[in-house]
C-alpha cells in the first residue's frame, strides 16, 4: 500500500518531521499559500455575495502538479499546515485544489515540532475548521478591496507614482508615525534646574562613600538655581529621616510574537522581520514552540520542566510557579506562549539563530524563578542654612531570584531612575559635603518608534495580529511613505552652577547633544500627504477604533458567531459610496506649505509634493516668467524647512573655487548631494550642508576619492581600480565592476587574485548572451535554470516550438528577432504596442466606478 502523504508549509519542517514519523509517512512541502485571489477584475465578485476568486500562480504550478501526483498514489493525505488562521487556509486551499474532501480528509495541528507533539496530534485528527478559513479569508477579501479600490483613488487625487498604496492596517500604521512626528515638531522644551548634592559617608567596613542626593523639586530659572545654592554657602548636612522598606520585582511573563520582537529589538537590535525569520528557523528546526501567538500561558508539561530545570541549576529557593493570563481575552489562537521545545537545551549551535534562542530560553526560565528582593532606603537630608531638604534613595539587593539569568529590557534612551547603593545612614548624622550643582536639563519631546515599539502600540490599540506586524512594516518602507534610519543630533549649550566644597560658587557652560537618533522609523513627505488626504476623505479606515473593531469581528468569524459575507458587505457598502464620492468631488492634494516671499523676485515660495518628490518652488504657472524648482535635501522636509532653507536651495550649483586647474562645484542630485571637480563626481555624506562647506573640505574629499581610484593593478595594459558600493566591495576594469567575494582579502588584493577575477567575469559575461538585441532591450541569456527571454527589466520564458519540443542551444543562437517577439507578447500582451496616457488614466478611473 502507498504510504500517507503529510503535507507541511517549509521544505525544513517537512525534514524535521519526516525523521519522527519514519518510513510510513512521506512528508512533502508546499512551499506556504498555494492559490491566492485573482489580481485581474480584483478578484472578487462583489455581485455574488463577495464570492473570491482563487488562481494557483505560474511559480506554484509546479508544486501542485508534483502534490496531486503523490495524492493519487497515496492511501491517505494528511494536512499539516500552522495552526493559525493562515494555516487552516492554507490546508483549505490544499483540499480545493488536490480535489480532497475538506470534511472527510484528517487535518492535524501542533504547536511543537517534536516527537510526542507530533504523535499526539497523528493520533488525534480533526477536520478542517471552515469558521478559521472563513475569518482568513474575511482578512483578504477586506484587505484585496481596501487596496484595490482606494489606491485608484490616490493616483488620481494625489497622483505621483502609480507605487501609492492604501490599506487597512498599514495605512494606520503610517499615521501613528506621522502623528509621532508633527508631536515632536511642535514640542517646545521647557527649561528647567535639576539640583544635586554629593555627601561621604563611612560603609560598614569605615571606608568613605560618596553617594548622591537630589533636591525633590527643579527649578525654573538661572537665577533662583544661583539663588539656592548661595543661600546653601557653609550649610551643615543633617540625616533628618531614614526610610527602610521591603521591596521586590517580579519577572515578565514568557513571549509573544509581539513581546519577543520588542525585546530582540531592545537587547538584539533585530529588526521585526529579521526576528520573525530567525523564530520561524527555530520553529521549523524543533527547538520552539510555534512563533505567531497571542497568549503567554506554559503548558503543564513546560512548567513541569522549567520546575526541574530550575531546581537543578539554581536551587528550590528560585522556584516560584506562576500562570500568566492574557489580559485580552480574545487572543486570536490563544494556545501557548513562545518557548523552548526542551528546557534542558539551554543553548544551539546554529550561530544565526544561537541569540534569539538563549534569549526565549532565559525568558522561559525567568518567568518560573522566585522575585527579586530588595531592601530600600530613602534618606531625608536637612539643609541647615534654608532648611530646605535633599533626597537621597538607594537599594540593596538581598535575593537576586529571577536576575540571576534574565532582566527585561526598557525603551527608555536612559534609565536615571536606576537605584546605586547606599552607605549605611542612620538619624542625625552629619554628612561630609562635596559639592553641590545646580544643571540647566530640558524636557524631551516623546521619542520616535521603532519597529518594535510601533508594533507595541499596534498590539495595545487592538490593530492586526501577530501575523500581520513584520509584513505591515516591510509594505509601508517599501512604499516610501516611512523610513527606517539615523538622525544626527545638533549640540546645545547649558549652564552649570556648582557649590564646591570650600563654599565658591563658578559658573559652567557644558553642552550636550539634543535630538539625535538611530534606527528610528521617520515619516516621509509623501507618508505625510497620503495620511492627511486619508483622514480627510476616509476617516473611518484611519480610526484606531474601528479599525480595532474590525480585528473583533474577524474574531467572531472565527468563533462561528457571524457570518463573513455578511460582515464584508457592513463594511464594503458604505466604503464603496465615500470612494465614489471622493473620486467625484475631492481636490487634488499637493501637500503645499506656503514659506513666504522670495526677496529677489517679490514671487511666492512654497514647499510640496512634486511628480518626482518634495520640492520648492518660486513663483506659479500663472506668472509671465515660469517658476523655478529645487527639490529637498535628504535631511529636509515639507513641514520644517525654513524660508531661509528653502532659498538656499536655489543658490546650487554653488562654485567653491578651483582645484588643479578645475572648477569645484557642490550641487544636489538624484542620488543626493556631490561634488563636481572638473568632469568628475564625487558623492557626498546625506545630510551635508552644501551652504556651509568650502572649498578646503571639497578638495579633502576630492583626494580621499582620488586615493580610492587610484589603480591597484593593471590587466591587459589597463588600470585597476576598486571600490565599494551599494553590493559590497568590488573591482573595476574596463568599464566592468567585479564583485570581491570574501574569501579575498579586498584591502591586499594580489596580482594574482585580480587576474583570477577578471578572467572569471569575462568567461561568465561570455557564456551569457546567446543573442543580444540592445536597441531592441531584449536578448537571449543562458540562466541558472536554463536560457530565458531578458525583455527591458522582466525575465520571460522562452517558448516551444509547433510541434510542441524546446528550442537547442544551436536554434536559439539563429532565432530571429520576430520570433522572439512573438515569444514576449504571449507573456505580455501588448508589450509592443504604443502607450496612450491619456486613454489608460480614462480606463483605470471607469474601472473603479463600475465596482458598485
Amino acid at each position: 500500500m502507498a504510504k500517507n502523504l503529510l503535507i507541511v508549509e517549509s521544505p525544513a519542517k517537512a525534514k524535521t518531521i519526516a525523521k519522527i514519523l519514519g518510513k510510513d509517512f512521506e512528508v512533502k512541502s508546499c512551499y506556504g499559500h498555494i492559490r491566492d485571489l485573482e489580481k485581474d477584475d480584483m478578484g472578487i465578485d462583489v455581485n455574488k455575495n463577495f464570492e473570491p476568486h482563487y488562481i494557483v500562480p505560474d511559480e506554484k504550478q509546479k508544486v501542485v502538479k508534483e502534490l496531486k501526483q503523490l495524492a493519487a498514489k497515496a492511501a491517505e493525505v494528511w494536512l499539516a499546515s500552522d495552526e493559525d488562521r493562515e494555516g487552516e487556509s492554507i490546508s483549505w486551499h490544499l483540499a480545493e485544489v488536490l480535489g480532497l474532501d475538506p470534511n472527510q480528509t484528517k487535518r492535524i495541528v501542533f504547536h511543537e515540532i517534536t516527537a510526542p507533539a507530533i504523535k499526539k496530534a497523528v493520533e488525534n485528527p480533526r477536520r478542517i475548521d471552515m469558521n478559521l478559513v472563513n475569518a482568513q479569508q474575511a482578512r483578504r477579501v477586506l484587505d484585496r478591496l481596501v487596496g484595490f479600490e482606494l489606491s485608484p483613488v490616490l493616483w488620481r487625487k494625489i497622483g505621483m507614482q502609480r507605487s501609492l498604496s492604501a490599506g487597512r492596517v498599514q495605512s494606520v500604521a503610517v499615521r501613528l508615525i506621522v502623528e509621532r512626528e508633527r508631536e515632536i515638531n511642535q514640542f517646545i522644551p521647557e527649561k528647567s534646574f535639576k539640583v544635586e548634592a554629593l555627601f561621604a559617608a563611612p560603609d560598614v567596613n569605615g571606608k568613605s562613600v560618596t553617594f548622591k542626593a537630589e533636591a525633590p523639586a527643579k527649578i525654573s530659572t538661572h537665577e533662583a538655581a544661583e539663588k539656592f545654592l548661595q543661600q546653601c554657602i557653609g550649610a551643615t548636612y543633617k540625616v533628618q529621616q531614614v526610610e527602610i522598606k521591603p521591596a521586590k520585582r517580579t519577572p515578565a511573563a514568557p513571549f509573544t510574537t509581539s513581546t519577543l520582537q520588542q525585546e530582540a529589538s531592545r537587547k538584539l537590535g533585530y529588526g521585526v522581520s529579521k526576528t520573525m525569520l530567525l523564530a520561524q528557523k527555530l520553529y521549523e528546526s524543533g527547538y520552539i514552540t510555534y512563533m505567531r501567538t497571542d497568549s503567554i500561558q506554559l503548558s503543564d508539561t513546560a512548567l513541569n520542566d522549567i520546575k526541574q530545570e530550575i531546581t537543578e541549576y539554581y536551587g528550590k529557593e528560585y522556584h516560584q510557579p506562576r500562570k500568566f493570563k492574557n489580559k485580552n481575552e480574545s487572543a486570536q489562537e490563544a494556545h501557548e506562549a513562545i518557548r523552548p521545545t526542551y528546557m534542558s537545551r539551554h543553548t544551539i549551535d546554529e550561530p544565526d539563530t544561537k541569540k534569539l534562542y538563549e534569549l526565549i530560553w532565559k525568558r522561559t526560565i525567568a518567568s518560573q524563578m522566585s522575585d527579586a528582593v530588595f531592601e530600600k532606603t530613602v534618606a531625608q537630608i536637612d539643609i541647615s542654612t534654608n532648611h530646605e531638604t535633599l533626597t537621597a534613595s538607594g537599594e540593596v539587593l538581598k535575593f537576586e531570584g529571577f536576575l540571576k539569568v534574565y532582566l527585561e529590557g526598557k525603551d527608555d534612551e536612559e534609565d536615571e531612575d536606576s537605584e546605586k547603593n547606599l552607605p549605611p545612614l542612620s538619624e542625625g548624622q552629619i554628612l561630609t559635603f562635596r559639592e553641590m550643582t545646580a544643571t540647566e536639563k530640558y524636557s524631551r519631546p516623546p521619542a520616535r518608534y521603532t519597529e518594535a515599539s510601533l508594533v507595541k502600540k499596534l498590539e495595545e490599540l487592538g490593530i492586526g495580529r501577530p501575523s500581520t506586524y513584520a509584513p505591515t512594516i516591510t509594505t509601508i518602507i517599501k512604499r516610501n511613505y516611512v523610513e527606517k534610519k539615523d538622525k544626527e543630533g545638533t549640540q546645545r549649550q547649558l549652564t552649570q552652577f556648582k557649590l564646591n566644597s570650600h563654599n565658591h560658587i563658578e559658573k559652567n557652560i557644558l553642552s550636550e547633544i539634543t535630538g539625535a537618533d538611530k534606527g528610528k522609523l521617520f515619516p516621509t513627505d509623501l507618508g505625510i500627504l497620503v495620511t492627511d488626504f486619508l483622514k480627510q476623505h476616509f476617516q473611518k479606515i484611519m480610526d484606531y477604533g474601528f479599525t480595532a473593531k474590525i480585528e473583533e469581528n474577524f474574531d467572531e468569524i472565527a468563533e462561528g458567531k457571524i457570518q463573513w459575507n455578511k460582515m464584508i458587505r457592513n463594511f464594503y457598502e458604505p466604503f464603496h459610496e465615500n470612494i465614489e464620492h471622493t473620486l467625484e468631488n475631492a481636490e487634488r492634494a499637493k501637500g503645499e506649505r506656503e514659506l513666504g516671499i522670495d526677496p529677489e523676485s517679490g514671487k511666492k515660495v512654497v514647499a510640496r509634493m512634486g511628480r518626482y518628490g518634495a520640492m520648492v518652488q518660486i513663483g506659479s504657472t500663472d506668472d509671465e516668467e515660469k517658476p523655478r524648482f529645487a527639490k529637498l535635501n535628504a535631511n529636509q522636509s515639507i513641514e520644517t524647512i525654513s524660508l531661509e532653507e528653502a532659498l538656499n536651495l536655489f543658490k546650487l550649483p554653488r562654485t567653491l573655487g578651483t582645484y588643479e586647474n578645475a572648477e569645484v562645484a557642490v550641487n544636489v542630485g538624484r542620488f543626493g548631494p556631490y561634488i563636481k571637480w572638473g568632469e568628475q563626481f564625487i558623492s557626498l555624506p546625506k545630510g551635508t550642508d552644501l551652504s556651509e562647506i568650502e572649498l578646503e573640505e571639497a578638495i579633502k574629499f576630492i583626494q580621499q576619492k582620488n586615493e580610492a581610484d587610484a589603480p591597484i593593478g593593471m590587466y591587459q595594459n589597463m588600470p585597476v581600480t576598486k571600490g565599494k558600493g551599494r553590493f559590497g566591495p568590488f573591482i573595476k576594469w574596463n568599464d566592468i565592476f567585479i564583485n570581491v567575494p570574501k574569501k579575498y582579502n579586498f584591502d591586499a588584493l594580489s596580482q594574482n587574485d585580480i587576474q583570477e577575477l577578471i578572467n572569471s567575469k569575462l568567461e561568465k559575461e561570455a557564456n551569457r548572451y546567446i543573442q543580444q538585441w540592445p536597441d531592441e532591450k531584449i536578448a537571449i541569456e543562458n540562466g541558472r535554470w536554463g536560457p530565458f527571454i531578458r525583455f527591458q527589466k522582466k525575465m520571460l520564458k522562452v517558448g516551444k516550438k509547433a510541434d510542441g519540443t524546446k528550442y537547442d542551444a544551436a536554434e536559439l543562437s539563429s532565432i530571429s528577432l520576430e520570433e522572439v517577439k512573438a515569444m514576449i507578447e504571449e507573456q505580455v500582451p501588448n508589450a509592443f504596442a504604443k502607450k496612450v496616457k491619456a486613454a489608460a488614466k480614462k480606463a483605470s478611473t471607469s474601472k473603479v466606478k463600475s465596482k458598485k
